[in-house]
């Protein structure tokens, strides 16, 4: 392919996609520069389709260091290793964009691999990096459904503005992503994820309604690129099942499978239904001789049938697969304090899904740095998700959190985070786990509530009360249901999963992904409404368990206290190499933090040790005033007077005419080593301390 290249701009900033520079082995490939963020966007797609029964999609966001000009790591390892969790969301992202668009029949390997050549600072390299993955497949010879587009908006005020740079998403109380695709000259919607400062679902809603130009400009703008690149798409093998074996498998199944969808309990559903499908295939075995790609095939109109049956039941008679109304939550039971040695504990299950959340308590300095190719700083505030396979019935390797756990701690992280008091309220750094114990829908949601109870049982004075939901969509293409509170069958076999989190006032943070094209601002606005009203149900079922936050922290949690001295001082506290502060610590066991504008936090589970530590860093900074007494040591005599240590690091300047106009020889009157009263007459500009005489000494 010969290099190409086309522009066009987002609110005045220029977009460029560039063809058949780079990695032209790929199937497709796409060069995408915004501002001076460079992604390079790559697919490839294996030629023989493999074994596995689901479309096997791969997304990887790459960073790079010298993307921003920089050298991590340790002093042995320098290169990039486990993608950051920063980069493992933005995968998702994309991931979760593009995958509806795919014929899900597909059994071909297809990678795409998104990675960061360059890096502004500025400008948010997900923009170019969904525009990319987007391009890249359309271009290819890969069937697709695209192109798809998405941009990030926040707010001004009350007004939505586009934010597709860092800076104006820090200033924004609000950040959303939204991506869309174009059906029919409609503009749909077909994935969010956002966070919010308990903003009303209607002014989300005119968020997205906001977006839908500028996702259908950067629509029609690849749409112009594919039309210029012409691209020959594969015709891909995807082999039919014969329709005299469909009738024979359904005939097997008849009303058998109806009646193990309908199951209440998850459990007894989930062995209902393994049952019989083995039944199935042993019924495939005797009758085509064990042949493979048989039972493949009735393992796949099993889980069609099951499709079939639940979208027909719910659009035609609003019934679900464990007799709920389409707006109705599973039953919830909620309690705190489990565990006697966490500092906050709380337990929170609805249905079958249970989660047990666990708060502890550091020091300031126990916070975690973030040392990414776009994030620098500290965070004070995390949450952790874990999903072992015990809680899905299940066995599996542990090795530490996936992709899937990475992505739900970061929502339900996102969705506690606007009701974190600040630093100066609450000076500690707070960290949730969220363990799920058994799950049937929506963990994440229950991580959201199970971390809120949490939070009041450990004491910790949040803003107000966080409840999460998972909303589901059964559609034909014409008709639709909302359901609240999607359990198994209703995600798997679902149109729509779209999670949202917030208190009495607002979201807090929404997530939403499609397995159709994408759904209109219309069942997005039914979604909500539905979504509020279990959200404040679940807040009422939560709050009679506890509404605010405990009086007192844990026992067994450290107590944080602060004192802010002179910033000028601070290297008085730290001492030569830390010397000071390091046998501060090492006497009182108490940890110290010192910020540069002068504040200082001291952490100790003991409070004599705490005020012990305190009184040394006080005494260190202590700052005399004028008319103050003290008994001071002489510690140093010169021709024009004497320095008296008032206290430790602190002298002052006894001048010689203030032992009386005749003494021609300060050591007439005292010498080193003398204990005097003296009194603070001045303090000039530089801090210098000037002393007279409180009481004469005994020569004079």
């Amino acid at each position: 392919m010969d290099v190409k290249k086309f522009t066009t701009e987002i609110e005045g900033k220029e977009l460029s996609v560039e063809l058949g520079s780079l990695a032209q082995l790929s199937n497709g490939s796409a060069l995408v520069k915004f501002g001076q963020t460079v992604v390079l966007a790559t697919v490839v797609m294996l030629k023989n389709p493999g074994e596995k029964k689901y479309l096997p999609l791969t997304v990887d966001y790459e960073e790079r260091f010298y993307a921003a000009g920089k050298i991590k790591g340790s002093r042995w390892i320098k290169r990039e290793g486990r993608p950051t969790d920063e980069a493992i969301l933005t995968g998702r992202l994309v991931d979760r964009t593009i995958r509806p668009l795919f014929n899900s029949k597909i059994r071909n390997d297809i990678q795409v691999i998104l990675t960061v050549l360059s890096f502004d600072g500025e400008n948010d390299p997900a923009i170019p990096a969904l525009i990319g993955a987007s391009t890249a497949i359309s271009i290819s010879d890969i069937p697709w459904n695209g192109p798809v587009a998405g941009i990030s908006i926040g707010q001004s005020g009350k007004d939505w503005i586009i934010t597709p740079n860092l800076s104006a998403k820090a200033n924004s109380g609000s950040e959303i992503f939204i991506a869309g695709v174009e059906k029919d000259k409609e503009t749909l919607i077909n994935m969010i994820e956002g966070q919010t400062p308990q903003i009303a679902e209607n002014d989300i809603l005119e968020g997205i309604e906001f977006s839908k130009k500028y996702i259908k400009n950067l629509l029609d703008f690849q749409k112009k690129i594919i039309g210029e690149v012409n691209p020959q798409k594969k015709d891909l093998k995807i082999e039919e099942i014969e329709e005299e074996f469909k009738k024979e498998i359904e005939k097997f199944l008849e009303d058998k499978l109806e009646k193990s969808i309908y199951v209440s309990a998850k459990k007894e559903r989930l062995e209902g239904l393994g049952k019989l499908q083995e039944e199935l295939i042993e019924f495939v075995k005797g009758n085509y001789q064990d042949d493979t790609k048989k039972i493949n095939q009735a393992c796949e109109l099993f889980e069609e049938k099951i499709d079939k049956i639940i979208h027909e039941n719910i659009l035609k008679h609003n019934k679900r697969p464990d007799d709920r109304k389409l707006d109705e939550l599973r039953e919830i039971t909620t309690a705190i304090g489990i565990l006697p040695r966490t500092h906050g504990s709380g337990l929170f299950k609805r249905g079958d899904t249970q989660i047990l959340s666990l708060v502890t308590l550091g020091s300031p300095g126990a916070e975690q740095y973030l040392d990414q190719m776009e994030l620098e700083g500290k965070k004070s505030f995390m949450h952790d998700y874990n999903f072992p396979p015990y809680s899905v019935g299940d066995i599996g390797p542990m090795r530490g959190p996936g992709r899937r756990e990475i992505g739900h701690g970061a929502l339900a992280e996102k969705a506690l985070l606007p009701i974190i008091p600040s630093k100066e309220e609450f000076p500690y750094t707070i960290r949730i786990v969220s363990e799920v114990l058994s799950s049937n829908g929506s963990s994440s949601m229950g991580s959201v509530c199970g971390s809120t109870l949490a939070l009041l049982d450990a004491g910790i004075p949040i803003k107000a009360n966080v409840s999460g939901i998972a909303m589901g969509l059964m559609s034909d293409g014409e008709k639709y249901r909302v359901l609240t509170d999607i359990q198994g069958p209703e995600d798997h076999h679902g149109d729509m999963d779209l999670k949202i989190a917030g208190t009495r006032n607002g979201v807090t943070a929404l997530q939403m992904d499609v397995k159709i094209n994408g759904v209109t601002i219309d069942i997005l606005k039914d979604t909500f409404r539905q979504a509020k009203k279990a959200r404040l149900e679940i807040l009422d079922t939560m709050e009679k368990t506890i509404k605010k936050p405990r009086p007192e922290l844990s026992p067994f949690a450290p107590r944080v206290y602060t004192l802010q001295i002179n910033p000028s001082k601070i290297g008085l506290v730290i001492g030569p190499g830390g010397k000071t502060i390091n046998e501060i610590v090492a006497e009182t066991g108490a940890a110290i933090d010192i910020e540069d504008d002068g504040r200082v936090f001291v952490t100790s589970e003991n409070a004599e040790l705490a005020k012990k530590a305190i009184g040394k860093i006080k005494t260190l900074t202590r700052e005399v005033k004028v008319g103050e007494i003290f008994q001071g040591k002489v510690v140093k005599i010169t021709d024009f007077g004497a320095f008296i240590e008032l206290y430790p690091k602190q002298d002052g300047l006894l001048h010689i005419s203030e032992l009386g106009h005749q003494i021609k020889n300060v050591e007439d009157v005292i010498r080193e080593g003398d204990v005097i009263d003296v009194k603070v007459k001045k303090i000039d500009a530089n801090g210098k301390v000037g002393l007279a005489l409180e009481k004469k000494p005994k020569k004079i």
